[in-house]
């Protein structure tokens, strides 16, 4: 029988042509489906994704990003190798760590404040970084899909990286993209984390400037000033400042600025402020980039601006160490059992932390 007249078994005898199934015969040869970013030790080269990256190659970017966050330890080493590599094209960037409540209007304003930034000539990249699932560990909440008009724009660059399970959000690798994206040419990174917690404060290690989105209404000012991210903030901004919110919006920042007397700036001889602003009316852009300029001039003019890189080049360093140190532990000594056993020791209140950790460390 010829297979186009083939018919699924099921099929009543003498059935005519109302019963339209067929059984359409398999292709014989399928293509590999492997995307082209999957990494290979051997097919990794690194040399290739250098020239790529300075070259500002978006896909090759993406790759080494890829490399970058790789858990392999045969990639880590080459990761490595990549970022000693880009370090002296690094640097060159204003970094700007965003952070606020859930629901505040972060994407929304990373995407308007994006494309208002390209405007004025500059090249942006946004890492938004997304909660992780805790089944797959990859980012859940998709950013990238968030930001539709500026992830099309040639001059900016969007990488959502799920955040691992990091408390505060940060992806354990930012640091090494950073670099990647400065090698790579972009002069403005904007450092999306998830919501505000009491570990959030780990993004100003990130960043030079840091900005703190609010929404009015809430009851975010106080609960901002309790745990600390205000005294942290170069700039406060009270988001979705349109339509029947404006006058509670220039409340809720009058209120803020009020408090803000009786709080020290994290950098020293500026004053933060916080300004209304609508990330989806585009409205104040003009005045947030000012401020931002302001910042950058002050500080690369009395020198905390170095003196800052310099102090969070030593805590990334000393990040790692702790991370190293660890893992060493670890592989070494074969104790994961022994910690799994005595976490759950210690959530059942069958042992104090200080005793397992000697238990751990015999």
């Amino acid at each position: 029988m010829c297979p186009k007249d083939r018919k699924p078994e099921w099929t009543p005898d003498n059935a005519g042509k109302e019963f339209a199934s067929r059984v359409i015969e398999g292709r014989g040869e399928v293509k590999s489906t492997r995307s082209h970013h999957t990494l290979r030790s051997g097919e990794i080269d690194l040399q290739a994704l250098e020239r790529g990256v300075l070259s500002g190659n978006r896909t090759l970017l993406s790759k080494a990003i890829t490399l970058v966050e790789s858990n392999s330890p045969r990639h880590q080493h080459l990761a490595q190798d990549l970022v000693t590599m880009l370090l002296p094209y690094s640097g060159n960037s204003l970094r700007i760590g965003i952070t606020g409540t859930p629901g505040a209007g972060k994407s929304t304003f990373i995407e308007s404040f994006g494309l208002f930034l390209i405007l004025q000539g500059h090249k942006v990249a946004a890492l938004a970084i997304d909660p992780s699932s805790s089944i797959s560990k990859g980012s859940i909440l998709g950013d990238k899909t968030r930001m539709e008009e500026l992830s099309r724009h040639p001059s900016s660059f969007i990488r959502p990286s799920p955040s691992s399970g990091i408390l505060g959000g940060v992806a354990r690798k930012t640091r090494e993209t950073i670099i990647l994206c400065e090698a790579a040419g972009y002069d403005i990174i904007l450092i999306e984390t998830v919501g505000v917690g009491q570990s959030e404060i780990t993004v100003r290690s990130l960043s030079d400037f840091f900005l703190l989105i609010q929404i009015a209404g809430a009851g975010d000012e106080l609960q901002g000033i309790k745990k600390g991210i205000i005294e942290l903030a170069d700039l406060i901004l009270i988001n979705k400042a349109d339509g029947d919110n404006i006058a509670q919006a220039e409340t809720a920042a009058s209120e803020l600025n009020n408090a803000l007397h009786y709080l020290s700036s994290y950098t020293e001889g500026w004053k933060t402020e916080a300004l209304t602003c609508s990330a989806l009316q585009k409205t104040n852009l003009d005045e947030i980039l000012k401020r931002i300029q302001s910042f950058t001039q002050h500080t690369k003019g009395d020198g905390s601006f170095e003196k800052r890189r310099q102090l969070q080049n030593v805590q990334w360093f000393e990040t790692l160490l702790q991370e190293a140190i660890i893992g060493e532990f670890f592989a070494r000594n074969q104790k994961q059992s022994t910690y799994r056993n005595l976490k759950e020791q210690i959530s059942q209140g069958l042992i104090s932390p200080a005793k397992a950790l000697n238990l751990l460390l015999k």
